[in-house]
């Protein structure tokens, strides 16, 4: 199930120029305080590797999509912000990103099956400590 909704709503997002991890940074970016994070939060939110995601972010910041700032807490970290052209994009994208969320996941769901699921997500994410 997961893999056929990320399936279409990551071809969805090609066409608005983005990919589905680039989405992803934009979109957490802009819920953080002056549109900033660290590399190893960010990683470890998307369960990368610092590495991995450091090259990842390198494309997006050859894209103008964010910027790199040094961590003073950790020199082998950095922060990484989202630009005003990053922030223009997801701006842009998010609509056409719900829209096809709801196409390939909510839409196809009755009011009961959201509640099931509702209902089975917290059973599986337990208490909160």
């Amino acid at each position: 199930m997961v893999a056929t909704v990320q399936a279409g709503t990551a071809r969805d997002l090609v066409e608005v120029g983005l990919s589905e991890p680039d989405y992803e940074v934009l979109s957490t970016l802009s819920e953080r305080p002056e549109h900033t994070g660290s590399l190893h939060e960010q990683a470890a939110k998307m369960n990368w590797s610092r590495s991995r995601l450091s090259r990842h972010a390198t494309r997006m910041e050859q894209r103008g999509l964010l910027r790199r700032e040094p961590d003073p807490a950790d020199g082998r970290g950095c922060f990484l912000v989202l630009t005003e052209q990053g922030l223009d994009t997801l701006t842009t994208a998010a609509p056409a990103h719900v829209a096809s969320v709801r196409h390939h996941f909510i839409d196809r769901l009755t009011s009961e099956d959201l509640a099931a699921l509702e209902e089975i997500a917290r059973k599986v994410r337990g208490p909160r400590d």
